[in-house]
């Protein structure tokens, strides 16, 4: 028998629209949109409810997790993000150059994107925006959290990281440099060509060229 043609009482009926709601966000990979809840037959006040008992979590403006321990920044990120590319000290991190994973994601996005898809109260994201074009460069792919997630490969992250020195840590900004001129698997050719293009080749000559 259909469950909605089962009698229930106001507890049970609250009991199992807080099961739709967790199926629907475990089913959309940890991230679920406003609309997709009030699809499912539950109204916005019931939605309010249950942010307000702590069952369901406000990751942004119309889009809800289950509490955060539940669900991965990883998986959160890949799920909000598919169109963005990792850069800066979360690239660095996942191409094995820092060996702590920074409180904020650093992300590469179109310039012509909504400013208010950052406007999240969890995980923290910065935004780096971009012309297409340049968005584009030196893009490649890695699974994060059981998804594919855009990310540079390290000779574009390296000119991207001598571009934008000043907002980087110094520490973390000689950690790169230094583990880049070390790492057997780079692609000089592929640092030069993207230098060009990011508008870095003399920093990449006089500081790492050296060193090639």
């Amino acid at each position: 028998m259909d469950q909605s043609m089962i009698p229930m009482s106001r507890e049970e009926k609250k009991i199992y629209q807080l099961e739709q709601i967790q199926a629907c966000i475990e089913a959309h990979d940890g991230l679920v949109k406003t609309s997709d809840i009030l699809n499912l037959g539950i109204d916005y006040r019931r939605l309010q409810q249950f942010q307000e008992e702590g069952q369901i979590f406000r990751v942004k403006s119309g889009y809800y997790t289950s509490k955060p321990t539940d669900y991965s920044e990883e998986q959160l990120i890949t799920s909000m993000f598919p169109d963005g590319v990792l850069t800066m000290e979360s690239a660095l991190y996942y191409h094995g150059y820092l060996e702590t994973r920074p409180f904020e994601w650093k992300i590469a996005i179109s310039k012509n994107t909504s400013k208010s898809r950052f406007k999240l109260d969890y995980p923290a994201v910065y935004p780096y925006y971009s012309e297409d074009k340049v968005l584009e460069q030196g893009v490649t792919e890695m699974e994060i959290a059981g998804k594919n997630m855009k990310i540079y490969t390290i000779d574009r992250l390296i000119c991207d990281v001598l571009k934008y020195q000043d907002k980087m840590d110094r520490n973390d900004f000689k950690k790169a440099a230094l583990t880049y001129i070390n790492d057997d698997n780079k692609d000089v050719a592929a640092l030069m060509e993207y230098a060009k293009q990011r508008k870095v080749l003399k920093k990449v000559q006089s500081m790492i060229g050296v060193w090639l």
